[in-house]
């Protein structure tokens, strides 16, 4: 497996390859809903690049940049066993050569749910992956359920701009219990641990928003929203201290 960490050096490298090349961007701490997405490109792809890089136009609250988990040793290991051809581990300097002077933004569907409140950060999401598929230049990108919203806009985009890119959208992962698997669980504390599940399975029942939100109040969850579009619920909580909560996202198709 090979790691680089230019610009021209991960360009170079995807000149290098004949057939179909598959692309998962994360942020690491990867999970088993990340390798399901490496999986999914292997199946239909002849060779899959990631990328790790925590991106910090789309954080909206330092505290939550600074705590993001951190597992880059075993992340490429994992990514090794995997099959993956090549990890590209940018750093800021390389993605933002103009300080993030230039950026995509959308105007409607990204200041609703997440981006109602988190300022910015559907910008900072569209705008890093807009660089990084430039950069790589693959035939399929692959993003999980989960982040609905975001795949939403991310295939947006790529239609938008005439991206030669296909967004490919892979279900959600969940622990046995129900909780979306996500690197933030890990900043999740033993207690909040054990609540955490209660938040799908209340997205999943059937009272209005409205009793949904005030349900997750009263098992001791700080909402940020709950609403259904077209048919998928989507919620956003969050747990544990205020100086540095941690924030849990997920939706689900509702009858």
């Amino acid at each position: 497996m090979k790691t680089h960490r230019a610009a021209v050096e991960v360009r170079d490298f995807r000149h290098t390859l004949d057939g179909t090349v598959g692309f998962v961007p994360t942020m690491g701490a990867l999970h088993d809903g990340h390798l399901f997405l490496v999986e999914e490109s292997r199946r239909a792809c002849e060779h899959t690049l990631v990328s790790i890089y925590v991106n910090p136009t789309q954080f909206n609250n330092p505290n939550d940049l600074t705590n993001y988990p951190d597992t880059l040793d075993n992340d490429l290991e994992v990514l090794k066993n995997a099959g993956v051809a090549a990890v590209f581990l940018p750093t800021y300097e390389v993605l933002y050569p103009d300080d993030f002077a230039y950026e995509v933004d959308e105007k409607v569907f990204s200041r609703e749910l997440c981006g109602a409140h988190r300022a910015g950060h559907f910008t900072g999401v569209l705008t890093v992956v807009m660089k990084l598929l430039n950069l790589i230049r693959p035939d399929q990108a692959y993003f999980g359920e989960k982040d609905y919203q975001q795949l939403k806009l991310v295939r947006g985009m790529a239609e938008a701009f005439f991206l030669q890119t296909e967004i490919v959208g892979c279900p959600t992962m969940r622990e046995p219990d129900g909780l979306a698997m996500s690197s933030r669980n890990l900043n999740l504390s033993r207690g909040d641990r054990q609540l955490a599940p209660v938040f799908n399975e209340l997205l999943q029942c059937e009272d209005d928003d409205e009793e949904v939100v005030a349900r997750l109040a009263e098992s001791g969850f700080t909402v940020d929203y709950v609403r259904t579009i077209e048919g998928r619920r989507f919620g956003a909580v969050l747990m544990g201290n205020e100086d540095s909560p941690v924030r849990l996202i997920d939706n689900v198709s509702i009858g």
